[in-house]
């Protein structure tokens, strides 16, 4: 199967029906024999989550897109609900023992960014005194070049037509947050599961939020999806077979207070989605991303709680009866180097996660 989406069409306007179908057709090409299984993302606009703007005709466009994309038969949509940025890394060629590269996230460059150069001196308050003090050194001393290449990172998790933000811009969008805490970004997420649940449970749509990257407050912007209390809120908060959750280990496994297999365990029967990625914590906050049999996410364990819920399933007659999955992010190898790929996609890094995951999967089918 495969995971893709229209990611040329800006957020909050509708995807319409030939849009999707030209995209379908291409995936599923006779002699390819691949399926669109999963739209990652159909993404939310930033007026839904600070609860202003034209919210009547966002909501109706997103209703009409997901009913569009039912009508196509693509019906397990993958969102998320974080404020201004996506997935957040200050590093995207981390050299990785063995060779290679992969995607970092460094407690302290992120500090020394929302400190000096988008001057919060709240952050002050927010992390590792080990990763203000290495942070603030390294900024004191990084060159113009250095300070360009951290806010290209951090802007690289923005998919599609997403604006990059300068500087000045990202304040300015940071800035439209104010006075909007975790109580009233739940609030708002509360009314957009209301608006689209029911559109969604009408045409038999899984929709499966995605966890915060990183699973904490950056930016002094509240994270609303990132813990087990997170999620227990959310699949609470509409009961509906519809509202579901897409499990991603690397996003939920960077934050030590998230042990990602109770949480599989725990949430197995609302899974729609998963993403089996891994990464190695450290103490003052930061992560890297590991190989995928390799970081802090016993990743055996977790393919063993979701290959039980299919089972289940199965037995029950229960759909969807299959959880698809992704190998998400993947180091940078070989060749990987050459080719102009989206920060953290590289083929022959994926590949190889994929590799193992599916021997994992294997395994355990045949023991």
């Amino acid at each position: 199967g495969i995971v893709t989406a229209l990611h040329e069409i800006p957020y909050g306007e509708i995807w319409n029906v030939e849009q999707i179908s030209l995209l379908k057709d291409r995936v599923q090409k006779p002699d390819l024999g691949l399926t669109w299984e999963v739209v990652e993302s159909l993404p939310i606009h930033e007026d839904i989550k600070m609860g202003e703007g034209s919210l009547k005709e966002l909501f109706s466009n997103y209703r009409q897109s997901l009913e569009n994309l039912a009508t196509v038969g693509v019906t397990t949509i993958c969102y998320n609900f974080m404020p201004v940025l996506d997935w957040t890394r200050t590093h995207l060629k981390s050299e990785v023992l063995g060779g290679g590269t992969a995607l970092r996230f460094s407690a302290a460059h992120m500090a020394a960014f929302e400190i000096m150069m988008l001057s919060r001196e709240e952050a002050y308050n927010e992390y590792h005194p080990d990763a203000i003090d290495a942070g603030l050194k390294w900024i004191s001393q990084a060159p113009k070049e250095e300070k360009d290449n951290l806010l290209n990172s951090i802007m690289a998790g923005l998919p599609g037509k997403f604006t990059r933000y300068s500087v000045e811009g990202l304040k300015e969008a940071v800035a439209r947050y104010d006075g909007i805490g975790k109580e009233m970004l739940r609030k708002n997420y509360g009314r957009f599961l209301n608006e689209v649940i029911p559109t969604a449970e009408k045409f038999d749509i899984k929709m499966c939020v995605h966890p915060d990257d990183p699973p904490r407050n950056i930016l002094g912007l509240p994270r609303i999806v990132s813990s087990e209390e997170d999620i227990e809120w959310i699949l609470s908060y509409h009961s509906s077979k519809s509202n579901g959750l897409t499990l991603c280990s690397g996003s939920l496994g960077a934050g030590p207070h998230n042990d990602v297999v109770k949480i599989a365990k725990k949430f197995s029967d609302k899974i729609f989605f998963a993403h089996l990625r891994n990464v190695r914590k450290e103490n003052d906050g930061s992560f890297e991303e590991s190989a995928h049999l390799s970081g802090d996410t016993n990743m055996p364990k977790l393919i063993s709680v979701l290959l039980a819920e299919e089972r289940r399933r199965r037995a029950g007659g229960l759909g969807p009866l299959e959880i698809p999955f992704r190998p998400d992010h993947g180091h940078e190898l070989l060749s990987d180097s050459e080719k102009n790929t989206h920060p953290g996609y590289p083929l022959i890094g994926r590949l190889r996660g994929l590799a193992e995951l599916r021997g994992i999967i294997h395994a355990i089918n045949n023991v």
